[in-house]
């Protein structure tokens, strides 16, 4: 027998030097002069820029309330969610400007924006907020209108005559 070869599997190990398993990266607070966390967040056409900062728990979204800007209270929740899942509900300020789609892709943005600058706040709660689903940016778009199509995949009204 050659050489290279083995008799049993015990020799495996001796055959390549043990490499250690590549470590989790470790995230750090990444802040601003003013103390600040920015994190990016989108869902369909939406944007939002959002800056997390430790405060009394108000929401600015566009220089207004986020009662005033978001007035369905679904669309309140939504926003909040992220605050609720890691017990920090008023003990952060947040100033978002948002611009694109419409009041629920807006709210979308928000909580994805909130929920990436909660983290890079806090790296702690990156485990909280993965299994709550917070920091998936949802990438469900609107289908393009075909060409020949009255929509995306609705063709017009078929007649025989």
């Amino acid at each position: 027998m050659a050489e290279g070869t083995m008799q049993s599997l015990d020799q495996l190990s001796t055959l390549k030097p043990a490499t250690a398993a590549p470590e989790a990266p470790k995230y750090v607070q990444k802040t601003d002069k003013q103390g600040r966390a920015y994190a990016t967040g989108k869902r369909k056409d939406a944007v939002a820029r959002v800056w997390v900062k430790p405060g009394s728990g108000k929401i600015q979204i566009n220089t207004r309330a986020f009662e005033v800007y978001f007035a369905r209270p679904v669309l309140r929740m939504l926003i909040q969610q992220p605050l609720v899942a890691t017990n920090r509900n008023g003990q952060y300020d947040v100033v978002c400007t948002v611009s694109g789609g419409g009041l629920s892709g807006q709210a979308g943005a928000v909580r994805h924006g909130l929920s990436k600058a909660l983290m890079t706040y806090e790296p702690d709660l990156r485990g909280a907020l993965k299994k709550g689903g917070f920091l998936t940016r949802d990438s469900r778009v609107v289908e393009r209108k075909k060409y020949g199509r009255a929509k995306a995949r609705r063709s017009f009204q078929f007649s025989k005559r």
